[in-house]
């Protein structure tokens, strides 16, 4: 099975930097938007099959113009959300979106057991995403795209593809609406073809952004003062 994972468009809350995790969750903003709008011809290659979103509002925002051009109903499965903040839910301190992430990496590095702050933990986390891979895996579908979110794919990925380590998605936050390509099934393994459109174990192009929706805003974000730079391995979070 080919595996498309998209995160969602922007939101008001990665505005803010928060940690926005819980049900429904923010809304996409007007970049946002134009993002999920320019999905139907980034994936224009792709001969997606089955479409899955998460339960939260944005994720469904995201997915609803490539469902509406190709004809597909979303599923939508609650083991597709954001990695549960617990206790860090909508702080957006450093300190918080460090120990977050350092969680979810821990995670994929086999310490399935620490537990999110007053959150899930690394087994329940992976299993409810594990149980959406392989449903979609035993639909027979050729290719399914998932909208989910950026450190729910990253840990995910981290864990279950054979070329993806924790050093390599740490240091490579997903950008709103990029994509992380796999082939595999939950039998046989998965493996990283692409992220954000630049091959896996492969040169990478200078311009690989151009790849993505959200590598070149689809038109210029309103001026403004810059945004502040997230801590590293903290962006693409939620």
């Amino acid at each position: 099975m080919r595996l498309l994972l998209i995160r969602h468009g922007e939101t008001f809350s990665n505005l803010r930097r928060l940690l926005d995790t819980a049900l429904p969750g923010a809304a996409l903003t007007p970049l946002g938007l134009r993002q999920a709008a320019a999905l139907p011809a980034a994936l224009a290659g792709e001969d997606v099959d089955a479409l899955y979103v998460s339960t939260l509002v944005r994720t469904q925002q995201t997915a609803a113009p490539l469902a509406a051009a190709r004809g597909l109903e979303p599923l939508v499965r609650g083991g597709l959300r954001e990695l549960s903040a617990g206790d860090l839910e909508l702080r957006g301190d450093d300190a918080a979106a460090e120990l977050y992430m350092r969680t979810a990496f821990a995670w994929s590095a086999g310490d399935t057991g620490l537990r999110m702050p007053g959150g899930e933990n690394g087994v329940e986390a992976l299993a409810r995403l594990d149980a959406v891979m392989a449903e979609a895996a035993g639909s027979g579908a050729g290719t399914v795209a998932m909208v989910s979110h950026g450190a729910a794919i990253r840990m995910w990925t981290a864990a279950r593809a054979e070329n993806v380590d924790v050093p390599f998605a740490a240091a490579h936050p997903l950008d709103n609406t990029a994509v992380v390509v796999l082939e595999g099934t939950p039998e046989e393994g998965w493996k990283a073809l692409s992220w954000m459109g630049a091959p896996i174990g492969g040169p990478v192009r200078a311009d690989h952004r151009a790849d993505s929706p959200a590598g070149r805003p689809v038109t210029p974000p309103p001026v403004g003062p810059p945004p502040v730079s997230p801590p590293p391995g903290a962006a693409g979070l939620d």
